[in-house]
């Protein structure tokens, strides 16, 4: 076997693009922290008055908005995202997102946008937070 891939899990891809996202936008830049990050994502979402700010509220609230439709959420800046928290941090976003996105609820879609030349270094940073959990079955087509 050869070395493990670095795929980005379905419901995630890289953007590096110009013009504007379809989805829901949350700055990457206003998300270096956790506290910063589940502000925006608040803010960003319309999540309810009860969201805790914590990891499990956001997978509760997110699966919840789900439940209304598909979502994608586009994070502008991306390479900001968590930079100023530990690695882990980063690591349980993904986590979370990635639960919620295999909980059978409406499809969940992140694009992680930031200048072509941030991008290589942000594949990075979330190959080396997720190690192998990168691995799996090529994206469905169609």
């Amino acid at each position: 076997m050869g070395a493990a891939s670095t795929r980005p899990p379905a419901w995630l891809a890289y953007d590096g693009a110009p013009s504007e996202p379809d989805g829901v936008l949350v700055s990457g830049a206003q998300a270096r922290t956790r506290a910063g990050l589940h502000e925006t994502l608040a803010a960003a979402l319309a999540l309810p008055d009860w969201y805790g700010r914590n990891w499990d509220a956001f997978a509760d609230a997110l699966a919840d908005r789900l439940d209304a439709g598909p979502l994608t959420v586009v994070v502008t800046d991306a390479a900001d995202l968590l930079v100023d928290e530990p690695p882990a941090q980063l690591g349980t976003l993904l986590d979370v997102l990635g639960a919620v996105a295999a909980g059978g609820h409406e499809t969940l879609r992140v694009v992680l946008r930031d200048h072509p030349a941030r991008l290589p270094a942000l594949r990075a940073r979330v190959a080396a937070v997720l190690g192998g959990r990168l691995t799996g079955p090529p994206p469905a087509t169609g």
